[in-house]
């Protein structure tokens, strides 16, 4: 008998009908004879619609245009969790209708304490022992993905990923033997297969590359749910929701990863460039540049820093677009903490990188690359190494080419 926690996302469980499909493959692994955990997403869009009535209500009454401040983030996080409530109950009920005893529970009823960072709350813990008690008593558990609660009580949700994350959380503190992830997808591929027909689906891939190829980009997993496996050695398998088909495992890493050079190439097209210029060239200004921004929650990517002589540098560094809004009231105060300088912002970027464990052991990746970007007329701006990855940033309309160059060569 195994302990398995099981995902399903929000276009898996969109209707009555989606949900009894899912709802099968939970009772086929009850009926097994495994105990079942089930985390699920809100119901297709409703999230989308939560969002949209909480601009509405907090827009101006008398002109119905959205206010600058934007809705209240402790009253939205309280809208959005109830979307996953809805779920659950669901869900639960479709299972006693099938003849499974099932106990649905929120964030705040399994014990998923956060921070207070409502809307992007991050998870400190989770008690376990009501989840084990149910599974000990023969039930199937259903637990609202996405939420939790503060020390103080007030309720709060993660953010992007939250659900594979409140998933991953749940099989670290339970201890399960494999956490799965249900989605539309059917397992991680060597790229996006909607952009690369000759895309490969991965059998296996490490946690140190599913942690790279989400953070650059690839939407299958967030990486903050990766984290979570590769801190506790959850087991993730990543499946489709609707085909019986074996997907993608998420382990830690065996030696005969290292043979292939290349896992996986990965675009992120929309990224933003910020340039600090004439910025002093002394100890301790890069740590007050991005200290602020930490500080702020904004997630930065690549940084380069260059001397351009007379005791001042030049600082750049890309963020995700929709991180753009809360940088741009930012920059005033950063330059002057730092004591002078001039920011600019640059739009239209893409990323393209390229991931492996085998890239350490390979050294003629990198050439490959570049050889097969220069050959298509793709420039590249800029380049970032790490043990496991190579990255070229380059026009946003040059991305895709990119990403078909790249994945051409290196598979």
């Amino acid at each position: 008998m195994a302990l398995i926690v099981q995902k399903f996302g929000g276009s898996s469980v969109a209707d009555v009908g989606r949900i009894r499909r899912c709802a099968r493959r939970i009772v086929d692994a009850k009926d097994a004879g495994h105990n079942v955990v089930v985390v699920v997403s809100a119901m297709g869009k409703t999230t989308d619609g939560l969002v949209e009535l909480a601009r509405e209500a907090s827009s101006d009454p008398e002109t119905g245009e959205a206010s600058d401040a934007g809705p209240s983030k402790r009253e939205l996080d309280m809208l959005l969790s109830t979307g996953e409530r809805i779920t659950i109950a669901a869900m639960a009920m479709v299972l006693h209708a099938m003849g499974h005893e099932a106990v649905s529970f929120t964030g705040r009823q399994i014990g998923m304490v956060t921070d207070d960072a409502h809307t992007r709350a991050r998870i400190a813990s989770v008690d376990a022992d009501r989840m084990r008690a149910e599974l000990e008593a023969g039930r199937i558990v259903v637990v609202a993905g996405f939420q939790g609660v503060t020390d103080a009580g007030e309720i709060t949700t993660l953010g992007r990923g939250g659900s594979d994350t409140t998933a991953v959380a749940v099989a670290a503190a339970l201890k399960a033997d494999v956490c799965e992830i249900f989605t539309d997808v059917d397992g991680v591929y060597t790229t996006d297969p909607r952009l690369v027909p000759e895309a490969r689906k991965l059998e296996r891939i490490s946690y140190d590359e599913m942690l790279e190829m989400a953070s650059l980009g690839a939407k299958v997993m967030h990486s903050r749910a990766v984290e979570f496996g590769a801190k506790y050695e959850v087991p993730i398998h990543v499946r489709h929701s609707h085909r019986p088909d074996e997907g993608t495992l998420i382990t830690k890493e065996v030696e005969k990863m290292e043979e292939l050079q290349v896992t996986g190439v990965v675009l992120k097209p929309n990224l933003g460039r910020i340039t600090l210029d004439n910025v002093p060239d002394s100890p301790g200004v890069a740590a007050k540049v991005f200290a602020h921004l930490a500080e702020s929650g904004v997630v930065v990517d690549d940084i380069i820093q260059t001397v351009v002589g007379d005791g001042v540098a030049t600082i750049s560094f890309t963020v995700d677009h929709a991180d753009l809004p809360d940088i741009k009231p930012m920059l005033d105060d950063i330059m002057g903490q730092i004591g002078g300088g001039h920011a600019s912002i640059d739009v239209g970027f893409a990323k393209i990188s390229a991931v492996g464990v085998g890239i350490r052991s390979h050294t003629s990746v990198a050439s490959m690359m570049f050889k097969a970007l220069a050959e298509g007329g793709v420039n590249i701006a800029n380049i970032t190494t790490s043990e496991i990855k190579i990255s070229v940033i380059v026009d946003k309309g040059d991305g895709e080419k990119a990403l078909q160059l790249v994945h051409g060569v290196l598979f």
